[in-house]
């Protein structure tokens, strides 16, 4: 019987396939490495739980039932050790490339410092914006000053609010977005705390972008054959960021001119991307973080935590900032606890492939940790660790091994650049208002905390948390 050329190809086709699962299932190097039998021959089950926003969690079960390293897919493992940790995000300084994903945090076309994929790019493009963001410029008096303004603001604001309980959802992030861009694009910063530029706040916290992104990553050629028929629109906030960094008068301090003052001689418009990255993150980390502790400190499980903090304010109030210790250790097991970037952050293993954590992993094997499984799946670092214990952080020695898998800022030369700025808004938020008021939750308050997850960050899934505030002098 003479066979249709067709039947050929077809039949060709399928003992490739055959062939192909074959070797994913008995030859791969990948087969090995423990996980769930069906990640040997697809990625499917991981995709969809990226789209219906429950890739963390999916992640940190199998980390559970297998152990510190995980087959996510036939190309994709996940890994919670600290030795792991710091091969794929410190070795050679800045650690493993990273993969197509951050071009997803492209800005208006333009690759920024956080949107490289090389590290030696990287490297290069750092160089010109790491003194902004060094712990002395940060402390600068003016940097400072300006922060501690947008506070007094905030809590102003809140005592005018005439209504006991206070979204501090929204106060939060109107913050993180005032101080982010006070730091800049001064003096052309953001005024949302007061509600002259609420709108932009609310257009970036509120939307929800989460499967477009997913798209844009996991089927680039059809999402960029379908954004050819769509006209094409600049956000709010995108352009207000643009015309910022139009202006001839950005202060000293500020990104914006030290970026267009420099021997790069960047473009208008790579300046602009680069400031529109770090507001995004800006507002992301420092107004979820703050939300979720905040929350977490009102609960009635987090009185005895808030008293603490309250005591040591208030013996202590010529003290710097960074000689609060209590206050240190809220802020730092509130970020352990509930980490600005939770998820996933992928990266290639290198050419000729690596050893990590006993096996071996081939070149542009697609490897990540999650700081939400590194924080709770390491017991001998982390004792209790989905408990919130921000007493684990006194003991200076235990601090040492526990620094080593802090992962809320990532690890290494890539890691978040703007993470001292974070913390400084975050301790002078945390210092005026914890010296002046209690905070508990509304009865009112319904809406879920719990963590809804996006691209790469994460926020409370009802974008709501009521609380009221209670002066300390009538209590």
């Amino acid at each position: 019987m003479t066979l249709q050329l067709w039947e050929i190809c077809v039949a060709a086709l399928g003992l490739g396939w055959l062939g192909l699962y074959i070797y994913r299932a008995t030859l791969a190097p990948l087969s090995k490495l423990p996980g769930p039998w069906y990640t040997r021959f697809s990625d499917v089950i991981l995709m969809y739980k990226e789209f219906t926003a429950h890739r963390r969690v999916y992640i940190h079960e199998l980390h559970k039932v297998f152990g510190p390293v995980v087959r996510l897919g036939p190309n994709e493992v996940s890994f919670t050790s600290v030795e792991a940790l710091k091969e794929i995000y410190q070795s050679g300084g800045s650690g493993y490339d990273k993969t197509e994903f951050y071009n997803l945090f492209i800005q208006y076309g333009t690759r920024t410092t956080f949107s490289t994929l090389r590290k030696r790019e990287h490297d290069q493009m750092k160089r010109y914006i790491a003194g902004s963001y060094a712990n002395s410029s940060v402390m600068q008096p003016e940097v400072v000053d300006g922060i501690q303004e947008r506070v007094m603001t905030f809590l102003r604001q809140c005592e005018e609010a005439g209504k006991p309980a206070i979204d501090f959802y929204d106060y939060l992030h109107c913050f993180a977005m005032d101080c982010a861009s006070f730091h800049l694009l001064h003096p052309h910063g953001t005024k949302s705390i007061e509600g002259r530029d609420l709108n932009l706040m609310q257009e970036y916290s509120y939307g929800d972008t989460l499967r477009t992104k997913l798209l844009r990553y996991r089927f680039p050629t059809m999402t960029r054959w379908l954004e050819t028929f769509q006209q094409k629109f600049e956000s709010n906030i995108g352009q207000y960021v643009i015309t910022a960094c139009e202006q001839a008068d950005s202060g000293d301090h500020s990104l914006a001119y030290k970026l267009k003052n420099s021997k790069a001689a960047f473009r208008q418009i790579q300046v602009a991307a680069e400031c529109m990255n770090h507001l995004a993150a800006g507002i992301d980390t420092t107004g979820d973080a703050l939300c979720f502790l905040m929350h977490q400190l009102s609960l009635p499980e987090g009185h005895h935590v808030q008293d603490k903090l309250i005591a040591e304010l208030s013996s202590s109030r010529n003290k710097a900032l960074d000689d609060l210790p209590y206050l240190e250790a809220v802020i730092k097991e509130g970020l352990r606890c509930f980490p600005p970037i939770p998820m996933s952050q992928p990266r290639y293993v290198p050419a000729t492939g690596r050893i990590i954590d006993g096996y071996f992993i081939p070149a542009r094997t697609i490897v990540s940790c999650q700081a939400w499984s590194v924080h709770q799946l390491n017991p001998h670092i982390f004792d209790r660790g989905e408990q919130f214990l921000p007493e684990r952080w006194l003991d200076s020695n235990a601090a040492l091994e526990m620094n080593r898998l802090f992962f809320s800022f990532g690890a290494g030369g890539r890691s978040c650049t703007g993470r001292h700025l974070a913390l400084v808004e975050m301790k002078c938020l945390l210092r005026e208002l914890y010296s002046r008021y209690k905070t508990r939750i509304a009865p009112e308050m319904k809406g879920s905390m719990e963590l809804y997850d996006q691209a790469i960050s994460t926020r409370p899934l009802d974008q709501t948390c009521l609380l009221v505030l209670e002066p300390i002098s009538k209590l």
